[in-house]
């Protein structure tokens, strides 16, 4: 006797031959698989559309497209998965998770495992419908903690002329305590032009002896040909880098420069006051630059007399990136590369909440940061185009950008 499921099978493919497709075994396997899914998922409904039953746990809600396509023998097919009102559906054919949710589902699981629950993570358990088991969280752990060291600890092997420094801080649980601890990142552009995550790792605080130890694993583990780091003012971190990348140039961060300057500033005269800052950014070299900001001092000094002096003694942070070729300023001026990958970071970590441990923290962010290195280096475009890069390698053959080579103390 033919079941049910069979003739639902049988009739789409019928469907299709009818239809007299293009691509026919493609589309026929496509059209397979989404019925598969239906079907999967009406087992854990308990009915299928429109069905009235009293075995019904949940209700259908809708469909929602895999962003990836499923790769199979005779090409990428397009799933889209059943959603349902009440708890999640997965296709049992298809990997469920990616790096990242499975480094999360892990911290999740440790968390348990350690006694550190909240109501956010309950809820999210609950709609993971996750098995909470020492044993598989200790092997998932094991599996992801060696990828994650494998792409922390790899050989730097590209030059990377301009690298971004940043922070950002997850809460851990600390012998019972919940304290802020600071995950550093070096973001890189490499001489090829190309984005690609140098390295990060976490330290109790942001500190100068964080970050000098930080750059010093950098450069055990190869980075060379530095020309220019972005950061923003932090006093730990600009003396970092002076002890460990001697001679390379610093750009201080525009956006932070602008809050500092901001913050001194009454509320209502702030539009007024950044209107009046920009105009120095608008110059077409570092001379103009330099004169227009020696125009804003005078134009500001009676009224935010603190304000000023930030602009004053930021005058040569702030503009270093002029030294660099022009088209690579919209980039270099500023972390925002870094800066929205702190924010990705901080989106997946308040999931979170706090982490159990040090380790967790690594696990989850460096599964983040890995899945980044892997979008940037997959990209069809480079970030810099190699006519640009070209043109940087050459301002420094010629001398052209020696005034750009030392940090300011």
């Amino acid at each position: 006797m033919t079941s049910k499921n069979s003739i639902t099978v049988i009739e789409e493919l019928g469907k299709l031959l009818r239809e007299e497709s293009g691509d026919l075994l493609r589309a026929s396997v496509e059209k397979l698989y989404n019925v598969l899914m239906e079907l999967e998922a009406e087992t854990i409904v308990g009915a299928s559309k429109n069905q009235h039953s009293t075995d019904r746990s949940t209700y259908f809600n809708g469909k929602r497209n895999i962003k990836t396509p499923l790769k199979t023998a005779v090409g990428n097919i397009n799933l889209s998965v059943p959603k349902l009102r009440n708890g999640s559906y997965y296709p049992s054919f298809v990997e469920p998770r990616r790096l990242t949710d499975k480094a999360l589902v892990s911290v999740i699981q440790q968390a348990y495992v350690n006694g550190v629950s909240t109501r956010k993570v309950d809820n999210l358990v609950e709609s993971m419908g996750l098995n909470i088991d020492k044993s598989k969280v200790s092997r998932v752990c094991k599996e992801l903690d060696e990828i994650v060291f494998k792409f922390k600890n790899r050989p730097i092997t590209n030059e990377c002329p301009y690298i971004y420094l940043d922070a950002t801080f997850p809460k851990v649980r600390e012998s019972g305590t919940v304290c802020s601890a600071a995950l550093l990142i070096a973001v890189a552009v490499n001489k090829n032009g190309e984005r690609e995550i140098l390295g990060f790792d976490i330290y109790p605080s942001e500190s100068e002896e964080a970050w000098t130890c930080f750059l010093e694993s950098l450069i055990s583990r190869g980075l060379c040909g530095v020309k220019l780091v972005i950061s923003d003012a932090h006093t730990g971190l600009k003396s970092a880098i002076t002890k460990k990348l001697t001679g390379v140039a610093w750009q201080r961060c525009r956006v932070h420069f602008m809050r500092n300057v901001l913050a001194q500033v009454p509320q209502k005269q702030k539009g007024l006051v950044s209107a009046i800052v920009r105009t120095i950014f608008t110059a077409e070299n570092k001379q103009e630059a330099k004169k227009q900001l020696s125009e804003v001092v005078n134009q500001l000094q009676s009224r935010f007399a603190k304000a000023t002096d930030i602009i004053v003694n930021a005058e040569d942070e702030i503009l270093t990136y002029m030294d660099f070729p022009q088209k690579h300023w919209q980039s270099i001026f500023s972390t925002n590369l870094i800066e929205r990958l702190n924010k990705e970071l901080r989106r997946r970590f308040n999931v979170v909440s706090v982490f159990p441990n040090d380790d967790a923290v690594i696990r989850l962010g460096g599964s983040i940061l890995m899945e980044q290195h892997d979008e940037w280096a997959a990209a069809e475009r480079r970030y810099m185009s190699a006519e640009s890069m070209n043109e940087l390698y050459i301002k420094a053959i010629t001398g052209n950008n020696s005034e750009a080579m030392s940090l300011p103390a």
